[in-house]
């Protein structure tokens, strides 16, 4: 897309020619020679990045020749744009080393045209005239902080998409914990009963019933851990909220801030999945009804409890409204899991805290 864009800009190339064409004298054909010069590493710059060192400084050269000895101020702006986008990946220094030569060129540029132009009535200068001089003194300054910008915002998505996958690998150890844990242990179990329940067969038949009783008992409980585990799968986690709200957030402009948020994500599964549900809806209010421009996620976790605290600076509303489904599904599902649930308007705006008990109920 950025090529594309800088072939674009040469639509606006032939303007700066315009005065040395037909050449009528050797310094038209010498001007032209240097519009070629920069034609032609303009184009390279765009093309062959590996030869920056030679065509960057050639560019600027010839547009600095143009601006400082023949008033082409406009031919300023195809490095103001191209260069100052491209230094924008590079250390400062070398954006600032640019910004000399450019700027300097530009001031150089303007003090011969009024030195030799002394009579000049300035204050009658056409509007067109006067972009002359603001268009190229503007542009690397935005091409520069345009470039910053989408720089920022690819690396965030990177980085947000690195998180997914970070989130999706902890999901899959957590996964092959609970596994190893109990399945591979249940079927170890099984393995040993089996093979007892075949000895026993030929020595003690009494006996193998019991043998395969235990087996099938084990068997189902098994089958309910896979059914636990595949119910965990579709529940959300405290990470997969976060994410999916810190997008919802950022479209209403509402700032998330979170404490504690590494610790939480080991955190029981259970537990983890009674708040995610507890968060869902506490942010969906603060986006809806508060009016708030932040809203920070606090966890904790005491010997007694895991602690979870939504703080926004809104308006305070008070979310106990009639017929909310919402607040009465969060309190709920809270107190199911021996848990509590509160809403205050506070000094900030509204707190939301849900606390659940540590037992051994959430460590599944």
């Amino acid at each position: 897309m950025g090529r594309v864009i800088g072939y674009v800009w040469l639509l606006y190339f032939p303007y700066s020619i315009l005065d040395y064409l037909p050449p009528k004298q050797p310094s038209d054909y010498l001007w032209l020679a240097v519009a070629g010069v920069f034609l032609v590493n303009y184009i390279l710059v765009m093309e062959r990045p590996n030869t920056w060192r030679v065509t960057i400084p050639l560019e600027v050269l010839a547009c600095c020749l143009f601006a400082i000895f023949a008033q082409g101020f406009y031919l300023l702006i195809f490095p103001g744009w191209q260069v100052a986008s491209i230094l924008s990946n590079y250390p400062k220094r070398l954006f600032a080393a640019f910004l000399v030569a450019y700027y300097g060129s530009l001031i150089i540029g303007i003090a011969v045209l009024y030195w030799q132009h002394t009579t000049i009535n300035w204050s009658s200068w056409s509007g067109g005239a006067i972009w002359a001089f603001i268009f190229p003194a503007v542009s690397p300054i935005f091409s520069y902080s345009f470039s910053k910008s989408i720089t920022r915002s690819i690396r965030l998505a990177q980085s947000n998409s690195r998180l997914e996958a970070v989130v999706r690998r902890g999901e899959r150890e957590r996964i092959a914990r609970d596994l190893h844990d109990n399945l591979g242990q249940s079927f170890s179990m099984i393995t040993v009963k089996a093979q007892l329940a075949q000895k026993l067969l030929a020595k003690q038949p009494d006996k193998v019933a019991g043998e395969l009783q235990d087996i099938a008992a084990t068997s189902r409980q098994n089958l309910q851990l896979v059914r636990n585990i595949v119910n965990d799968l579709r529940q959300e986690s405290l990470a997969d909220v976060l994410l999916a709200q810190e997008k919802n957030l950022r479209e209403t402009r509402i700032a998330l801030y979170t404490e504690g948020e590494q610790a939480a994500d080991a955190w029981p599964t259970k537990c983890q999945v009674t708040l995610a549900a507890v968060l869902q809806e506490a942010i969906t209010n603060v986006i809806r009804h508060s009016h708030a421009r932040q809203v920070t996620v606090t966890f904790t976790v005491t010997p007694d409890q895991y602690r979870m605290a939504v703080q926004d600076n809104g308006i305070g509303k008070d979310y106990h409204r009639t017929n909310s489904h919402g607040v009465s599904g969060m309190i709920e599902r809270v107190e199911q899991e021996q848990g509590s649930l509160t809403i205050v308007a506070n000094h900030i705006g509204t707190l939301v805290t849900a606390t659940l008990p540590r037992k051994e109920s959430h460590s599944a």
